[in-house]
């Protein structure tokens, strides 16, 4: 028999839609809802967080209220050896490979909690973080960074960096968006920095030094330094290899390369052959070769002039 869902809860989970807020506990207000069939009631709750009254019951759980209610299984025999047969060949070869990590998974909480343990809005990276609050807290580790340790033990498992592709990825991509702010930050406050010098004196107390010019007017003496951004600059550009050396684009690697290219013609795609069109060529350009030395031999056998040569040699 399914379970009677027609009696009042006493605790309710809550959803408030000013803070975002999801918490459990008993509702402050409890109103008939006749026209729910599955639950004849509707419960509301003042914010734990922001004190926002009368928050209503959270959806998902009106929704699974509902699911449990209208939900029974199969109840005949012939519909639950139809259940049955619906696991036959299951897992195959695609789900177990998909699932071969959910062990892995449920364990990797434990260890990154090692490191990471749950403690909601308590971390720096916790206030861009999209994951409920409640629920995070009821974990043994932070979830974002379970995720982490997770793609990394999978890339060593499988031993396949393409793994942590997308993880490589938004840290390159969250690197050069520092590089621009760095070089934005260079370019506003300029190369360099420059401030008036401040000395201690006899007694121990800071003073700005000064001096009076031709004309009587008292003058800082400044002290000038390079813009200390500048160094996280040229260091984010040799870490990423965006460096002029790197990318190939120094004189020296142009020179290289044109030298590389003397004493040949420059060719493109039209005047290419392929091997076995060379091959050919070179053939028949043996056998014309041989042709011509025939030709040049009965050539000179019938000169007359060796002939005559010749024939004054044997008298």
């Amino acid at each position: 028999m399914p379970k009677d869902w027609s009696a009042e809860l006493s605790h309710v989970s809550f959803r408030c839609g000013s803070c975002r807020a999801t918490w459990t506990g008993a509702p402050d207000l409890v109103e008939p809802a006749p026209d729910q069939e599955h639950h004849p009631f509707a419960y509301f709750a003042h914010c734990v967080k922001c004190g926002e009254e009368n928050q209503p019951q959270a959806s998902w759980e009106r929704a699974l209220l509902k699911a449990h209610q209208h939900s029974t299984g199969p109840r005949t025999d012939a519909g639950k050896a139809a259940t049955a047969r619906n696991l036959e060949g299951h897992p195959t070869a695609e789900e177990a490979l998909r699932t071969r990590f959910n062990a892995m998974k449920h364990g990797m909480a434990a260890r990154t909690a090692t490191y990471f343990p749950a403690k909601p809005d308590r971390y720096a990276f916790c206030a861009r973080c999209e994951v409920d609050r409640v629920w995070c807290s009821q974990q043994a580790a932070c979830v974002k960074q379970t995720e982490i340790f997770l793609l990394h033990h999978a890339a060593f498992d499988k031993r396949d960096p393409k793994v942590l592709a997308s993880l490589h990825a938004d840290l390159q991509a969250t690197l050069t968006a520092m590089l621009q702010m760095a070089i934005q930050e260079v370019l506003g406050e300029g190369i360099t920095i420059t401030q008036p010098r401040v000395e201690l004196n006899r007694e121990g107390d800071p003073v700005t030094l000064t001096y009076l010019d031709q004309q009587g007017k008292r003058q800082y003496i400044m002290n000038r330094q390079a813009n200390p951004a500048i160094k996280a600059v040229t260091e984010l550009v040799t870490r990423l290899g965006l460096s002029m050396s790197d990318l190939g684009m120094t004189v020296r690697a142009a020179d290289a390369e044109e030298a590389g290219f003397q004493g040949r013609l420059k060719d493109d795609e039209d005047t290419r052959e392929s091997l076995a069109e060379f091959g050919r060529r070179m053939a028949l350009a043996t056998e014309q070769a041989r042709d011509q030395i025939a030709a040049a031999q009965k050539r000179k056998a019938a000169d007359p002039v060796l002939v005559e040569f010749q024939a004054r040699g044997q008298s």
